[in-house]
């Protein structure tokens, strides 16, 4: 099958290339939108760890028409461009990326900050949950820079048992804080959206990005919390529920009964991590070939003398193995 397996494997990543979408997540954010209007009056929108690029493209084409420079995409990895987005390739940890963000809006604030960043999942969700939470809190801390009071803020979140403190921490600082899960978003995954609407920080709060959010000691019981600090946050499925079901696989075949062409990326990965590993395997130097002499494979010593008079008893020969030094 090739790489029509590939397409049979999820709708969406097929329905993102003939969209012309970068990626699959596209959808997630446009689902959102359908569900929390997260559009509405925003001209100012960052799109932060953007690459590669498919919230910035869905971003610059709901509010990018009202005007250039009015999306900013920040993000460590290189990022092809993309007609009216500003890019940045920063830290955003660094307070120098956020004056640079807000250099780009003529010293205004954000109306919408989103950041649907992940790190290398592991498969070990405690060590998942952790990395995903210190990733957005160090998204809500730079956003605490660039988001005007009002303002609304939506990243990826991993619900994990301890989830709550992530929640309770959103709360300080926003009106509104909402668990969405988009139905493009499988539901096999542990993925979310924090949908934070109402920015509102408390009173005496000075921004700085140089002290992390939530850096304080806790017990083990601190996901026990009662009274006003035990938020119960609200979860919403966002979608409409006839449209495709990301765990189901469909069939290629299409209704007009043509035959279905297979679609190339809208985008390839501009300098992916795994590139030069690329490199390695097509020159084949990605992993040593050992050669036969260097492994010698075991041997049966044969007697010199054939064992064909029926006077004698036939016994199996000794087997000697002989372990190679392959190490």
């Amino acid at each position: 099958m090739g790489r029509t397996s590939k397409d049979k494997r999820d709708v969406y990543y097929r329905l993102a290339k003939e969209n012309g979408w970068r990626a699959r997540s596209a959808f997630k954010l446009l689902q959102l939108d359908e569900e929390f209007h997260l559009f509405q009056g925003v001209t100012r929108a960052v799109d932060l760890c953007a690459a590669p690029g498919s919230w910035s493209q869905v971003l610059s084409q709901k509010i990018g028409g009202q005007g250039p420079g009015h999306v900013v995409a920040v993000d460590l990895q290189a990022m092809a461009p993309l007609p009216g987005v500003i890019q940045i390739q920063g830290d955003i940890t660094q307070l120098s990326t956020a004056k640079e963000i807000i250099q780009h809006f003529e010293g205004c604030h954000a109306d919408l900050v989103v950041c649907d960043g992940a790190p290398d999942v592991t498969g070990l969700h405690d060590v998942d949950e952790y990395m995903q939470a210190q990733l957005l809190l160090a998204a809500l801390n730079i956003a605490t820079h660039v988001l005007k009071p009002g303002g609304c803020f939506v990243a990826k979140i991993f619900r994990g048992r301890d989830v709550t403190l992530l929640y309770s921490q959103l709360r300080v600082f926003f009106s509104s804080v909402l668990c969405a899960k988009p139905r493009s978003s499988r539901n096999s995954s542990i993925e979310a959206f924090a949908v934070c609407r109402g920015y509102d920080p408390p009173e005496g709060f000075v921004a700085d990005l140089t002290k992390p959010l939530l850096d304080h000691s806790y017990d083990s019981d601190f996901n026990q919390l009662d009274g006003p600090t035990r938020i119960i946050v609200p979860f919403v499925t966002c979608g409409d529920l006839s449209a495709y079901d990301s765990d189901r696989s469909y069939p290629l075949d299409l209704q007009d009964g043509s035959e279905y062409k297979y679609t190339p990326p809208t985008q390839p990965p501009i300098s992916p991590p795994y590139q030069e590993a690329c490199t390695l395997k097509k020159k084949g130097q990605l992993a040593k070939e050992t050669r036969p002499q260097d492994c010698p494979i075991s041997r049966v010593d044969v007697p010199s003398q054939p064992l064909t008079s029926p006077h004698h008893t036939l016994l199996a020969p000794e087997v000697k193995h002989n372990k190679p030094n392959c190490t």
